[in-house]
């Protein structure tokens, strides 16, 4: 009925050193790469985003014949602008679905100028660093240049 010390086992300090240097080795290994990605995580996730607003942009256009103007903002995709020119066939419940102007996945709010020097309106994200130009993860996401 009961059982005797060498019925129940336990795990060996062999057998659990070997776990640990397993689970070390995979951290070790697996680890970084899986941090690496964060980076080009945000830089996607801005890319998506700057298509978002994009196509937000669009629509206001098609209902109020222009762009918002650089002062008006993309703020002007959420509430119909009180300044500048006032749009006349403003859908009331605006253009963005969640009610609110996203920000960048760095916590910056997205460069919207309009007239644009690349188009009819500039829409960008600073990158990681948060200043003017850069490389790799702290490279401007622009949407002129994005493919």
């Amino acid at each position: 009925m009961f059982k005797t010390l060498k019925e129940s086992r336990g795990f060996t300090l062999i057998e659990l050193m070997v776990v640990i240097v397993i689970l070390s080795l995979l951290a070790v290994l697996v680890g970084p790469k899986i941090i690496g990605r964060s980076d080009d995580a945000k830089i996607a996730d801005a890319k998506v985003q700057i298509r978002n607003l994009e196509t937000a942009l669009k629509l206001y256009k098609l209902d109020t014949g222009n762009f918002p103007e650089t002062e008006q903002g993309l703020q002007a995709l959420v509430a119909k602008p009180t300044a500048g020119k006032i749009p006349n066939n403003y859908k009331s419940e605006g253009y963005l679905e969640n009610k609110n102007v996203p920000k960048d996945p760095w916590g910056a709010d997205y460069v919207y100028l309009s007239p644009g020097e690349h188009g009819d309106y500039d829409l960008f994200s600073f990158g990681g660093d948060g200043v003017r130009g850069g490389e790799g993860k702290n490279a401007d996401i622009e949407n002129w240049s994005m493919k």
